[in-house]
């Protein structure tokens, strides 16, 4: 088992703004744990990312949404602009990982190194959850002319303001919010200790 890739140093100096790294070890951490048979956090949710090229990158530029910073993101490469303009941006994806991933994952270093197990894992897999498989309008999974999965990214199961559940119950937000209010009131399906062994770090060096 693998221990739990961190961010090189030189992206958590203060000096580092604005660099993007390949992380390959990390791509593989993550299919080895996550997505691969018999990996020890393996999610059968996953399961049409075997065989995915997943890219991933460490960055020291922070970002922030909607009034929130930005700890990681999901997304499928998109080329748009002139001819060069794509072209340049399609030639920086090969320099990266030597073809075009179906999907780029991008990870914020200072937060990653400073998280615990946990929170670790919990936010790798929020961004593999957003690489999804289209479906059509039966739910089946899409596929091309070669067989290959046709992929998307998808959006949250929930979306919705704390204070209008707290004030007016899980059943007037909209969406998933009671079947999340549900799993939130089960145990975890993955245990502390199982994230600390995948991550190849004791507990106490939480």
């Amino acid at each position: 088992m693998t221990e739990r890739p961190r961010p090189p140093a030189l992206l958590l100096e203060p000096a580092a703004f604005g660099e993007f790294l390949p992380a390959p070890e990390l791509a593989a951490w993550i299919a080895e744990t996550f997505i691969d048979p018999g990996g020890p956090l393996v999610n059968s949710d996953h399961a049409h990312l075997i065989g995915a090229q997943i890219g991933v990158l460490w960055t020291s530029e922070p970002a922030r949404s909607k009034q929130l910073d930005i700890a990681a993101t999901a997304e499928i490469p998109f080329f748009r602009g002139s001819a060069w303009v794509k072209a340049r941006q399609e030639f920086q994806l090969r320099e990266w990982f030597e073809a075009v991933p179906d999907f780029v994952l991008t990870f914020y270093a200072p937060y990653a190194n400073a998280v615990d197990h946990a929170t670790w894992c919990a936010l790798v897999e929020h961004e593999l959850y957003h690489c999804a498989q289209e479906i059509d309008r039966w739910g089946m999974p899409k596929f091309h002319r070669d067989g290959s999965p046709k992929y998307a990214i998808r959006g949250h199961d929930v979306e919705e303001f704390v204070g209008v559940v707290r004030r007016y119950g899980a059943g007037a937000a909209a969406g998933a919010t009671e079947l999340l209010v549900a799993a939130a009131r089960k145990r975890p399906e993955v245990a502390e200790a199982q994230m600390s062994a995948a991550c190849g770090v004791c507990l106490k060096a939480a």
